[in-house]
């Protein structure tokens, strides 16, 4: 080899054709990243035709809640739904009541007009709402494409928001007897068996939670037992120290009738708890993808655990 040759510096990349590489490197990790929401799922892709990007938008997610006169039960839902846009910043997420507050359901459906959505019931069982007054919403929006979620009950998630509350008002994380304690499970009521069923899982999930601690279902209306009636009923047995779980997504009449009667330790209601927004989510990807509820899968504990 001469000497020549052996000096000759070998061929390397001019300084702003690196630049390019990196900048082009740099685009398409940021472009990739940008479809990762901050839970770890993935935001839809952007399709390009014909050389202009065309976006395929999430259905909006359109959460239901009964309503209230109690002005804590809106700023709580509010303040919900602001913990499900932090989980999955760009999703299009808007409110409809049923009835006493706005914007009503039917006011939200229309805001929609011809788009995608899929309605998340802020409801604990299959009761009337679920089954006829929400169907009966969406058949009125013939324009809208909509899916209807199943109602957040049962779930493991909901359940850890019960126990997350309980604990907050002074329920011991370790309870080191529990031969004298008890939780009455204060739920709304509902002539529908289907919704008492629903209520009767998640207390005996949540007695599993508290280590087999005795859960009791009560009702505020259209059903019995009442909630003191519960409490009576545990105090015979020899469970002299209750606390009441309330089982409302947010407060209002009931859930402040059934933190009344609570002979000790009351819990708030469900509210804008962490769980409660990954389990609004989950209903909404579970309402996509076509994937059973809590509910149907009851009967395999090893698909419920994992949902």
């Amino acid at each position: 080899m001469t000497e020549s040759a052996s000096a000759q510096p070998r061929e390397s990349l001019p300084l702003d054709s690196t630049a390019q590489l990196l900048t082009r490197i740099t685009d398409q990790l940021g472009a990739q990243l940008s479809h990762v929401s901050l839970n770890g799922t993935r935001r839809p892709m952007h399709h390009r035709t014909g050389g202009s990007a065309t976006i395929n938008r999430a259905p909006a997610l359109v959460a239901v809640a009964h309503g209230s006169r109690d002005p804590q039960a809106l700023r709580t839902v509010m303040k919900l739904l602001d913990r499900v846009r932090e989980l999955r910043p760009g999703l299009d997420v808007r409110l409809g009541h049923i009835e006493l507050n706005e914007p009503l359901l039917p006011a939200a459906l229309s805001g929609l007009g011809s788009g995608d959505a899929v309605l998340v019931p802020l409801l604990l069982g299959r009761g009337h709402h679920v089954k006829r007054d929400i169907p009966a919403a969406v058949a009125a929006a013939p324009a809208l494409r909509a899916t209807i979620a199943a109602p957040l009950g049962p779930h493991p998630l909901l359940v850890e928001a019960l126990y997350g509350r309980l604990v907050e008002a002074g329920w011991p994380a370790e309870e080191a007897d529990s031969r004298g304690s008890a939780v009455v499970l204060a739920a709304a009521g509902s002539r529908d068996p289907d919704s008492a069923a629903d209520t009767r899982r998640t207390a005996r999930m949540l007695s599993e939670r508290l280590g087999g601690v005795p859960v009791v279902p009560a009702y505020a209306s259209a059903t019995t037992p009442t909630v003191p009636v519960a409490v009576r009923a545990l105090a015979a047995r020899g469970r002299h120290r209750v606390a009441v779980a309330s089982y409302f997504t947010a407060p209002g009449r009931f859930a402040t009738a059934a933190a009344a009667a609570a002979p000790g330790t009351a819990a708030a209601p469900l509210g804008a708890h962490p769980a409660m927004a990954r389990l609004l989510l989950c209903r909404y990807d579970q309402a996509l993808t076509g994937a059973l509820p809590a509910h149907e899968v009851a009967t395999n504990d090893h698909l419920l655990a994992s949902a």
